[in-house]
């Protein structure tokens, strides 16, 4: 396959699915391992600490039962994480505002930029040294071929179905 600085730069008129895929497969390897992030480990998070953030980020405040329920953990064992995310003020205990009885768990402002950048695959400084090398042209056609790649695969995706994670 072709290194990615042997590529011609002429836009392409047609190319096969299958011999797209093959050619975007190689050069989001070369993307992958030339804009990763480096500058420290991925997450300074526990697995569990990680996985109790970001299922609040997907579901919404929780008690830390329905937390434990969700996580397939036992209570004792999430409200363990919960303590120690709320003494790193990542997380905070917020009153339920429909039932002042109960006691809700949520991502603090701390806990969400914490989460975003944990998330963060690429190197944002390299990603932008490059891109600023290249015409806002050529910027805009490669956000948007990447955004129609992503909304056809939306596109075919099934109502309801979950196997892809969606990150959009």
């Amino acid at each position: 396959m072709a290194q990615p600085s042997d590529v011609s730069r002429q836009p392409r008129t047609r190319v096969a699915a299958p011999e797209a895929a093959a050619l975007f497969a190689e050069l989001f390897r070369s993307v992958y391992l030339r804009f990763h992030r480096r500058d420290r480990p991925r997450s300074e998070l526990p697995g569990a600490s990680r996985a109790v953030l970001e299922h609040l980020a997907l579901t919404g405040p929780l008690t830390i039962g329905e937390a434990a329920q969700h996580l397939q953990r036992a209570q004792s064992v999430v409200s363990e994480i919960v303590d120690g995310l709320e003494r790193k003020a990542l997380l905070a205990r917020i009153r339920d505002p429909r039932d002042r009885r109960r006691t809700l768990v949520w991502l603090t402002d701390a806990g969400l930029a914490l989460l975003d950048e944990d998330r963060q695959v690429l190197s944002r400084a390299l990603l932008e040294q490059a891109l600023a090398r290249m015409s806002g042209d050529d910027r805009a056609r490669l956000i948007d071929a990447v955004e129609s790649l992503l909304h056809a695969d939306d596109a075919a995706a099934t109502p309801g179905t979950t196997n892809r994670r969606r990150t959009r």
